[in-house]
């Protein structure tokens, strides 16, 4: 495991990820559940923990694992049950869709008028 990689990974996931999971659980359980700073302990705890299950085992069986743990996270931190952490799992993927969307049609209208 390069812990240099990790911590780039730990770093970029956390600026990238933890604003799009906050919002997702601001507008499903409220704001006086959904923190900010718990969104960053949820990137932060499941990007180190990935790294370790994904060097002990591999495959299918790791992808399952930590799909659990990031849903076991959610509802830790953001306190609520299994179905709404897997709700907010899935708004926080279609934010970070529609931003990278929008980032992706931004940088080609750049590219093709010069601006």
């Amino acid at each position: 495991m390069d812990l240099i990689a990790l911590l780039i990974q730990i770093v970029v996931g956390t600026i990238i990820l933890a604003p799009v999971l906050w919002l997702a659980g601001r507008g499903l359980v409220g704001k006086d559940k959904a923190k900010f700073l718990d969104a960053v302990w949820i990137v932060l705890l499941g990007t180190v923990i990935g790294a370790v299950v994904g060097a002990l085992v591999g495959g299918l069986v790791a992808a399952v694992l930590m799909f659990i743990v990031w849903l076991a996270l959610i509802k830790h931190f953001f306190d609520c049950g299994w179905l709404m952490a897997f709700a907010i799992a899935i708004v926080a993927v279609i934010i970070f869709v529609v931003i990278v969307a929008i980032l992706a049609i931004i940088g080609i209208g750049l590219l093709i008028f010069g601006i």
